[in-house]
């Protein structure tokens, strides 16, 4: 089980944190992660970035994060931190 984070500071906010937050619900339920992943949300993470979100996969924080990026961030980052976290081998 992993913890993705999302800021939803004032800053984030403003820059689609709204939009990351049901992008990911919508892709946790295509993909029935319900079970492998908990999003939450936090306010300021203290590493606001000009362009984008800021989001917190496990123990690691991401900025920049856009709702058009969001299917590679999806893709890159978090599949392989739920697998990793299974830590089973088996395709997510």
């Amino acid at each position: 089980m992993i913890f993705v984070e999302v800021c939803v500071g004032s800053s984030c906010h403003l820059k689609g944190a709204p939009r990351i937050v049901e992008m990911l619900q919508e892709k946790i339920a295509q993909e029935k992660l319900e079970e492998e992943i908990i999003l939450t949300g936090s306010f300021c993470t203290g590493k606001c970035n000009r362009v984008g979100v800021t989001l917190t996969v496990g123990d690691e924080i991401y900025t920049g994060v856009t709702p058009e990026g969001l299917g590679e961030f999806w893709k890159n980052v978090i599949l392989p931190a739920v697998k990793k976290a299974k830590g089973d081998g088996e395709d997510v």
